[in-house]
């Protein structure tokens, strides 16, 4: 039968983050997912400009809406994160059915996952997507300052408000906040800097029980750690900057639709319920009905609002997902090494990482995360903010950056750098505080990793 890996769901995760969604033989035979470098594509006929724009049929026209290399992307993320492709597969002819998906994968396929420009993108776009002014999304406190500003300054200008629970250790802090308004519940798979756990199972009941979507931030684990629609998420973002690219040359970022979420019954969507009238004409209905969020978020906010992903940046992000699983392995095992460290050293007041058996998240750690609770370490220094500034100034292997997930590892100071400009109370809210330090562990050898820690506080 020759190859074809390239649709084959059985696979390993290793396997598929090589082999997903990309088919050589529609694609000159090329073995590397090439780059399309191109503005526009040609409509071959008339006939057919009107069948694209239309949605009728599936294909390239414009850059802003898809690319050839960007949908590699998004369709090896589909395989690795699980997305449900069942429905929109039936959309495509009479007996098609999931077993048949590696038939299915055609050039231009618009599927569950959207890439673009950023991962601030993703996120904006998603909630954009989700609500509109006298709407909520409710949150956790403890997320990243970016997104906090987001929910608290930005989306405010539009009338969409964050409400956030007060102990997101508690499920029923969420449900406390959801109101008529409420559009979603957001949160993070490991939080920034502290790397939380909550329960995303029981918030999960409870946004499905008020008819809501759980949006859950997988950047910190990646599909590897964490596989968020297993456990009752409906929504996936990630930064793809991060550990998903891994080397820390690029920007992008991800959103993606589990596929089969209910949103066109009890009115809370109008705007979904309008948009599926105007286009089940044109479009399947099953795949209209399966995805119609990712479907809504590609036709208008991302190609009116134009935060597309580069076909070059995809490219990169490709190349990274090929080590993925490896990479994380590494990350996880010296992530462990360094916490362990740091929890042994006099100078260091407390160690936030769900991998130590003393951490308050390790429960939720092993149910959640049974090959490991991320790379991201943080810890409070004795001394207070000058003694932080002292500990980062004499780190000579950890570089001084406010990225995470690269394979190098990283160091931060979080209350001025990824929380800055954020209230002290949000700081707080956080777990950030002035003597908060950072790590991204990356896959040095651990040993040179403690010792530079050693060398700095010591």
């Amino acid at each position: 039968m020759g190859y074809k890996a390239f649709g084959d769901r059985d696979l390993g995760f290793t396997t598929r983050q090589l082999h997903a969604g990309y088919n050589p033989g529609q694609h000159n035979m090329a073995k590397a997912v090439p780059i399309y470098q191109n503005a526009a594509f040609q409509f071959n006929d008339f006939d057919r400009c009107g069948r694209l724009f239309a949605y009728e049929e599936d294909g390239y026209s414009y850059g802003r809406y898809s690319n050839p290399t960007t949908e590699a992307l998004e369709r090896r993320v589909e395989s690795l994160e699980g997305c449900d492709t069942a429905g929109a597969i039936r959309g495509q002819g009479d007996g098609a059915d999931s077993s048949s998906y590696d038939d299915f994968v055609q050039p231009g396929y618009s599927g569950p996952v959207v890439a673009m420009a950023s991962g601030m993108a993703a996120v904006s776009g998603t909630m954009l997507n989700l609500a509109a002014a006298g709407d909520n999304i409710v949150a956790a406190p403890t997320l990243y300052g970016g997104d906090m500003t987001l929910l608290t300054k930005i989306l405010p200008q539009y009338g969409i408000q964050g409400k956030f629970s007060e102990d997101p250790t508690d499920p029923a802090s969420f449900e406390a906040m959801i109101d008529e308004g409420t559009k979603a519940v957001f949160v993070e798979c490991l939080s920034n800097p502290n790397s939380y756990i909550v329960d995303f199972e029981s918030i999960a009941e409870i946004a499905h029980a008020h008819g809501v979507p759980l949006v859950v931030d997988n950047t910190f684990a990646t599909p590897y750690l964490f596989r968020p629609f297993e456990h009752g998420a409906d929504i996936v973002i990630y930064s793809a900057t991060k550990y998903l690219a891994g080397h820390g040359i690029l920007v992008g970022g991800l959103a993606v639709e589990k596929g089969g979420f209910d949103w066109l019954s009890g009115g809370r969507y109008p705007w979904f319920e309008k948009f599926y009238e105007e286009n089940k004409i044109s479009i399947s209905e099953d795949k209209l009905r399966n995805y119609l969020f990712s479907m809504r978020l590609r036709m208008t906010y991302l190609c009116d609002l134009g935060a597309y992903m580069s076909p070059q940046t995809a490219f990169y992000i490709l190349q990274g997902m090929e080590t993925l699983s490896l990479r994380m392995e590494r990350h996880v095992e010296n992530a462990l090494k360094v916490a362990r460290f740091l929890e042994a050293h006099l100078n260091v007041k407390s160690v936030s990482y769900p991998g130590l058996p003393t951490d308050p998240g390790h429960a939720l750690a092993k149910k959640y995360f049974p090959r490991g609770a991320g790379a991201i370490v943080s810890f409070r220094v004795s001394g207070g903010i000058e003694a932080a500034k002292r500990v980062i100034s004499r780190c000579e292997l950890f570089d001084f950056m406010v990225n995470v997930g690269d394979v190098k590892s990283l160091i931060v100071h979080p209350a001025t750098s990824t929380h800055f400009g954020q209230s002290d109370e949000r700081k707080l809210a956080a777990g950030v505080y002035e003597d908060t330090i950072r790590l991204s562990v990356g896959i040095e050898d651990a040993e040179d990793l403690i010792d530079d820690l050693a060398h700095a506080l010591d």
